[in-house]
């Protein structure tokens, strides 16, 4: 129709013009998709291939449709005015928390919104190499990057070394993206005290409970408190998990 300039001619009352071709919006798809930095394990990852096991017990089977429901709802309605992020917690792995992140993502790249997915400690990681001189321009422009793009997609919030550079550089992403209305979609593992209490992690030989980091002691009150200003919350409850459970 345009033979590839991405316009094609009109008439209209009489007059020749020019209009962007259909196959624009298409390219700039693809474009946004390559650019996106999805893992290639999910880069087929949507709603329809999130299936949920039968051999589930029945509350599992029903939180994880219901999770499933309000990422749906949260695409659907993107951007809702007043959150306009996406925030998966539960606090077990192997729930299908970054699957359900991607599959949101996605479908907003089909609707053509810049993403791009960072994992938490690999995101960390390459900001802290591009302080160094020798770094090479992309490890440079990684936190750019997570300030600058329109979705933000951050996977395993909280996996990290806690230290106080950390607690800082996280503030600083997504204070700035709240600040500004750009949204976040993240997953964690980590409890939230004012959600579910204390989760222990493990008990002592004596017996003694250990009780897991919470979000709040990881990322700090102040990125923690930004975070649920500007994120729908999606809670998964008792579900184990599943891919170990296939595994044995």
């Amino acid at each position: 129709m345009c033979e590839g300039t991405g316009w094609k001619r009109v008439e209209r009352s009489g007059l020749s013009g020019v209009t962007r071709c259909e196959c624009a919006a298409a390219t700039r798809t693809e474009a946004l998709k390559e650019h996106s930095n999805i893992p290639p394990q999910y880069l087929n990852a949507s709603l329809d291939t999130f299936i949920v096991p039968d051999d589930l017990p029945p509350m599992a089977r029903k939180n994880l449709n219901t999770a499933k429901m309000q990422v749906r709802s949260f695409i659907r309605e993107f951007p809702a005015a007043e959150r306009p992020g996406l925030l998966l917690l539960s606090e077990s792995n192997g729930v299908g928390k970054t699957h359900l992140a991607v599959a949101a993502m996605r479908a907003l790249l089909d609707k053509g919104h810049e993403c791009v997915f960072w994992d938490y400690q690999n995101l960390l990681d390459r900001i802290r190499s591009g302080y160094n001189a020798a770094s090479g321009a992309a490890d440079r422009e990684a936190y750019r990057s997570a300030l600058d793009a329109e979705i933000l997609v951050l996977d395993d919030l909280g996996a990290h070394r806690v230290t106080e550079w950390v607690e800082d550089t996280v503030t600083a992403i997504i204070t700035y993206r709240c600040n500004n209305r750009k949204p976040l979609i993240a997953t964690t593992n980590l409890p939230d005290p004012d959600l579910a209490g204390q989760v222990v992690e493990y008990k002592t030989p004596g017996g003694t409970p250990v009780y897991k980091k919470t979000l709040t002691e990881t990322i700090g009150p102040r990125a923690r408190s930004r975070l649920f200003e500007m994120c729908r919350l999606v809670r998964i409850l008792d579900v184990e998990d599943y891919r170990v459970k296939r595994g044995r």
